[in-house]
Parts: C-alpha cells; structure tokens; sequence
C-alpha cells in the first residue's frame, strides 16, 4: 500500500530514488549512507525538523500547516499508518494547493538518524507517544536509549532541541534516568567527547506546547486526545543540545 506513495520528488512518500540502500562500505565508514534529507523538499533551504512515529499524521500536518517557512519530515514504521498519514496530506494538497513542506518516511527513525542524518541540520526532534515496551525483555525497543540520544546530539543544530511527551509513568522513569546522564558531564563521556562548561551535551529547557493546540493540550496528537478522555496523566520534556 505503501508503494502508491513512492513518486518523484516533491510529492508526500520518500521515493527509493531519493533514499538508496545503504552501500556495503557502511561497515568500514560511518559516513557512507548519509544523505540529506533537507533535499527531499520544494524549499531545501529552510530549517527541518523530524517527527519520530507520526502515526496519522495529526500533529505533522497541522504543525506544517500554520509554520510553512519550516519543512518537516514524519518517520513512521508502522506501513499503515505511514500509508494513511501520506495519503491525508495528498488529500489536503488537493484540496487546498498545501501543505508542500511535508515528506513522509516509511523506515526506523532510529536507523534512519543513526546512518543516515548528517550532523547538525536538524532544528527539532519531536517524539510523542512513543511505545512504552512494557514487559523488561522489550526495554531494548524502547526509542530512548543512549545510543538514540548521541544520535540525536549529533544531528542537531546547536541549541536545537528533542521535544517528548508521553503518558506512561514507567517509560516517563526511563526517559528521566537516561536525561539525567545527558544533562550531566556523564553526557560527554557518552558522547566520547570532552567536557563543555559544567553541564552536559543537553540542557532541560521548558516545553512549550504549539500556539494551534486546543487549552490544556500539549501536542493535540490523536494518542494524547484518546488517552485524555481516559484521565491520563501527561509528561513533557525538551532537551537542548550544547555544544556542537
């Protein structure tokens, strides 16, 4: 279904075209597979920003909507989701002649910032809802992880920054155990780097939630609508990268 998406540059779906296999030299160089994704859109000179998991698309296409001088790219692994979220915004294009400063992957947003993602063109990294992974043998599916954050870190522009929000206690613990080590000099040492002033390589720096969102909302995400009619509680995060 997917497929229906993958057209010539300046439509919705990311092509193969656009995003090649990795080459076999990956192994021996990082660097191999990068490419810039900032090509992939009608005005590659403005700032980018990445959705992890944009699910159908309700907070990509409405950010995208009312900030039309940034371009913004959803990465979503789900085939259907991403199929539905694509075919929203081509409807809207339509219907209306915009958004054009959206682009939908289908792939691992986590391989897909570690290989491919050249270092500091990204101004956002936004990551609502992600999936807890509950049970302990799943703990090493969940995004955040210190490898995700260097990936992160490097793909950043300075002061850019990673916005979260999440509604599950146990995975808010995770998330806070592993910001704990990245805003601290334990960071840097992470990062294989020498330190930078007394902090880390992020600072805590307040979410603010979009101008567009309904009162009392912070993303105004399907996920976050659902789980607030079923009394939910609700915590954010943004991380701003030092340094870099």
């Amino acid at each position: 279904m997917a497929r229906r998406f993958d057209c010539a540059p300046g439509v919705v779906g990311v092509s193969g075209e656009e995003l090649p296999a990795l080459p076999d030299r990956i192994a021996t160089d990082t660097e191999a597979g990068r490419i810039d994704p900032r090509a992939w859109f009608e005005r590659p000179e403005r700032p980018l920003e990445i959705e992890i998991g944009s699910g159908k698309g309700t907070f990509l296409l409405a950010q995208a909507e009312r900030d039309p001088a940034t371009n913004y790219l959803g990465v979503e692994w789900a085939g259907e989701f991403y199929a539905y979220a694509a075919d929203r915004v081509r409807r809207r294009r339509e219907a209306t002649g915009g958004p054009t400063n959206v682009r939908l992957l289908h792939a691992d947003a986590t391989e897909f910032l570690r290989w491919r993602v050249p270092a500091g063109i990204v101004r956002v990294v936004h990551l609502y809802f992600s999936d807890p992974w509950p049970k302990r043998k799943h703990w090493k599916k969940r995004v955040v992880q210190d490898r995700f954050l260097a990936d992160v870190w490097r793909t950043l522009e300075p002061g850019g920054e990673l916005r979260v929000v999440t509604d599950h206690d146990a995975l808010w613990a995770w998330y806070e155990e592993r910001f704990s080590r990245w805003t601290g000099p334990e960071g840097w040492s992470l990062l294989g780097a020498p330190p930078e002033g007394g902090g880390g390589p992020f600072e805590r720096a307040p979410f603010e939630p979009p101008e567009w969102v309904a009162e009392g909302e912070l993303v105004g995400t399907n996920f976050e609508r659902k789980f607030r009619a079923e009394g939910r509680r609700f915590r954010s995060a943004c991380l701003r990268k030092v340094g870099g």
